[in-house]
C-alpha cells in the first residue's frame, strides 16, 4: 500500500494520472524523504478529483492517535451529488502501514520537520494516492540560493542551445 523512496524528486510512474501538485512545497521546504500513501475518500470526493478539482496549497500531514491524517486539503463539493455531498476541507485519513506511520511520526516530531503533501494522483489501478514528503523549512537565504542556481542553470542551457 505505501511505498517510500529516498529521492528528492518523485519519478513519474507509467500509468500515473496526476490530479494536483503542490509546487510551492519544493520552494518553501527541503524534502528529506517521500512516502506514497493511500487516502480514504467518499464517493463525491472521488468524482470531484476525477474532474481535477483539488487544492493542496495550505494542507499538511498530522499524526493523531497513531494514524496519519491529511488536514486542510480543499476538495470542492461535486455539483451532482446534492444530498450526499462531502465537507470540502474535512480531515482525511491516510492509508499507511503501521511501521511507516511510527517511523514518519517519530521523524515528524523532531524539531522543524513537517509532513507536506507534494502531489496527488491516480495510480494505474485507479486508486487515489498522495505523495507525502518529510520536509524541513527553508530559510530565506536558502530560497535565494535555490533561485540563483535555477537562473544559472537556465542561462547555461540557453548558451548551450545557441552554440
Amino acid at each position: 500500500m505505501a511505498k517510500k523512496t529516498k529521492t528528492d524528486k518523485a519519478t513519474p510512474n507509467k500509468g500515473e494520472r496526476p490530479i494536483a501538485e503542490n509546487r510551492k512545497a519544493r520552494h518553501n521546504y527541503i524534502v528529506l524523504e517521500t512516502l506514497e500513501c493511500g487516502i480514504a475518500l467518499v464517493g463525491s470526493e472521488v468524482k470531484s478529483l476525477r474532474n481535477g478539482r483539488v487544492s493542496l496549497d495550505e494542507s499538511y500531514g498530522r499524526m493523531k492517535d497513531g494514524e496519519m491524517w491529511l488536514v486542510g486539503a480543499d476538495i470542492p463539493e461535486y455539483a451532482n451529488a446534492t444530498l450526499w455531498n462531502h465537507e470540502p476541507k474535512r480531515p482525511r485519513k491516510l492509508l499507511v502501514h503501521n511501521v511507516e506511520v511510527r517511523k514518519f511520526g517519530n521523524k515528524a516530531h523532531e524539531k522543524g520537520l513537517t509532513l507536506v503533501p507534494l502531489k496527488m494522483y491516480f495510480n494505474d489501478r485507479g486508486f487515489a494516492k498522495v505523495l507525502m514528503g518529510l520536509c524541513r523549512g527553508k530559510q530565506l537565504h536558502d530560497k535565494r540560493d535555490s533561485l540563483k542556481k535555477a537562473d544559472m542553470k537556465r542561462e547555461m542551457d540557453r548558451a548551450m542551445r545557441r552554440r
